[in-house]
């Protein structure tokens, strides 16, 4: 066997899974450090991989996680809604899930509504339409105020809308949709699909 085709055969056996992120800053730090924890647990059976949208690329600069995502994780940012062809990869099965965290009130709102003209959101309704799970982790979750950390570290109080909750709503109704309402959510997630810590 060659190189090239042991490394063919490894890329094979280990699972995928596509990891996408808007551009919502909050709880991205936690996000970030837990799929951190997941990649150690999981080292040599899962690789995963993380997509940006354009909002998500701006705001992980912004917040300084950028460089440490990439130096973790395997990075690709949005350039349409079809560059790169996640979606078509997700409907095909290539992805064991499809995992959207954070999740802005903008990208929850398409998704709902089956609109399709963003990475991330393309990507979710193909998933669906292939049988490949997705779970959202949205940021607007409950009606009332949440505070959130800017950049520099003060803390901004934001509403959460009526509407943007309906939304999540209609998501946790779709069948092949999963919300998650926090971070460590995420290692149940993972725990589901590949079995129990591998600590």
């Amino acid at each position: 066997m060659t190189i090239e085709e042991g490394i063919s055969d490894l890329a094979v056996s280990r699972k995928r899974v596509a990891w996408g992120i808007t551009g919502s800053g909050d709880r991205l730090a936690e996000t970030i450090e837990v799929m951190k924890t997941v990649k150690r647990r999981y080292d040599g059976e899962v690789d995963i991989r993380a997509y940006l949208s354009k909002a998500g690329h701006t705001v992980l600069t912004h917040y300084g996680l950028r460089q440490g995502l990439e130096e973790s994780f395997s990075t690709t940012v949005e350039v349409d809604s079809n560059t790169p062809f996640l979606a078509g990869q997700l409907q095909l099965g290539r992805f064991e899930f499809l995992l959207i965290a954070p999740a802005t009130s903008n990208t929850v709102a398409k998704i709902s509504s089956s609109i399709a003209d963003s990475l991330l959101s393309n990507a979710a309704v193909m998933a669906l339409k292939g049988f490949t799970p997705v779970y959202i982790m949205p940021s607007d979750l409950r009606e009332g105020t949440v505070t959130t950390k800017l950049p520099n570290g003060r803390n901004l109080k934001l509403r959460v809308r009526k509407e943007d909750v309906e939304n999540v709503r209609k998501l946790a109704l779709t069948d092949g949709i999963s919300i998650l309402e926090s971070p460590e959510d995420i290692i149940e997630v993972f725990e589901k699909h590949f079995g129990e810590d591998r600590r």
